[in-house]
């Protein structure tokens, strides 16, 4: 069977990691992606799986115990774990965020405490900047960290969309503070606050109420997080200096959105090998349907596409991994894959005809989780007016 999304210039370390997830996807994943997706369990034996391959410190320097990989490798093993089931790919992706902030931003005593046990899934990350009156304007963050006389903290507020916010142990969360300097975008930070995994009061003012019910985007557990007057010490901000945490989270949410570009990719690859594979075992007229004119077109544009987003996600990886700003990248990749995804599934759910719209068939899981593809880490009109903004920058007339 022929594979699209290949890529070039892989280090031997880099293919033997993609063959062994390639592997572990299409044993331990595909097979009970559906059921569970249906029964909105928990993949816990993935998880558990996902631990012993190291992919929790899959990019973490190997002085603190990790891989020490790069964002392309990420984005590829993401786009493999996706291919399988999207909700496994969202277990990892906000603790690699984490992680990122923690390795780019951390004082070496929060990356020494922290990274060695995040490597091996003992601390399980969450990142949270959202808020239930909060959609993409970041300045409009109400949560407050105020300071206490003895130099700690106290934080008030409500956060929304918490990927992983019952199995976390650990959260990033961005707050308004006191200090930093008149703009709004200096006012802002991060602290991370330590609680324990599961539902209600899991740290003394931090409680998680429960999963939040979803159309799609099953198994794994997103959530609310209320804050109330929670005690926390200073040196629990990250890197140790109020009014960075606005950065710090805009250069997690450029990491972001190379994984859900990656994420896009994964699900759209499989629609297509879905709908490759029906198109040939449906007869209709005497001959399958991959040979009449119209489907073959449509599995012309579905490769197409595929291969298009994959290529875009490599390219915003690689320019992170230089060291270069890839907001521009970031966004491009993150809107084109996240469409292109959304028209890949549409196109293999009509190929499968009335067969796509029930639930024995995965195409409908796949047409349920494309959706989330579309707003995750920032929609497309916002990609684009962040996209906008710099081309002007870039060719602004003089």
């Amino acid at each position: 069977m022929g594979r699209l999304v290949t890529t070039d210039g892989l280090t031997d370390v880099q293919e033997e990691i993609l063959k062994t997830v390639r592997e572990f996807v299409d044993k331990e994943i595909i097979p009970v992606a559906t059921e569970l997706e249906h029964k909105d369990e928990y993949p816990q034996a993935i998880v558990d799986g996902l631990k012993e391959l190291g992919l929790f410190g899959l990019t973490i320097p190997e002085e603190y115990g990790g891989l020490g990989e790069s964002l392309l490798t990420y984005a590829l093993v993401v786009e493999e774990i996706a291919r399988g089931w999207m909700s496994v790919s969202g277990v990892i992706n906000t603790h690699f965020i984490v992680a990122y902030m923690l390795v780019q931003h951390g004082t070496e005593e929060q990356k020494s405490k922290y990274l060695p046990r995040m490597a091996t899934g003992e601390v399980r990350g969450a990142f949270s900047m959202s808020e239930p009156a909060l959609g993409s304007d970041v300045s409009a963050v109400s949560t407050k960290a105020t300071k206490q006389a003895d130099g700690s903290y106290s934080i008030t507020g409500q956060k929304m969309w918490l990927t992983n916010g019952g199995s976390s142990n650990l959260v990033a969360v961005l707050t308004k503070t006191d200090e930093g300097a008149d703009s709004v975008y200096k006012n802002m930070t991060t602290f991370l606050i330590e609680k324990e995994p599961g539902f209600g009061e899991t740290a003394q003012g931090v409680t998680i109420p429960g999963k939040i019910d979803k159309m799609g985007y099953k198994g794994i557990d997103t959530t609310e997080m209320i804050l109330d007057k929670h005690e926390i010490a200073a040196d629990q901000i990250l890197g140790g200096e109020p009014g960075k945490g606005f950065y710090q989270m805009m250069d997690g949410v450029e990491v972001g959105r190379v994984n859900v570009g990656a994420r896009a990719v994964g699900i759209a690859n499989r629609a297509f090998e879905l709908g490759i594979a029906y198109a040939q075992q449906r007869e209709t007229f005497g001959k399958p349907i991959a040979q009449h004119q119209a489907i073959l077109f449509r599995l012309a544009e579905m490769g197409t596409k595929v291969e298009t987003a994959h290529a875009m996600v490599v390219r915003a990886a690689r320019k992170k991994d230089a060291g270069e700003r890839n907001d521009v990248e970031a966004g491009m990749a993150k809107m084109v894959a996240s469409e292109y995804c959304n028209e890949v599934v549409e196109a293999s759910f009509r190929i499968h005809g009335g067969y796509g719209y029930s639930k024995e068939y995965e195409i409908e899981r796949l047409y349920r989780e494309a959706a989330f593809m579309l707003i995750g880490e920032g929609t497309s009109d916002i990609q684009k007016m962040i996209i906008g903004r710099s081309l002007l920058k870039d060719y602004q007339q003089r």
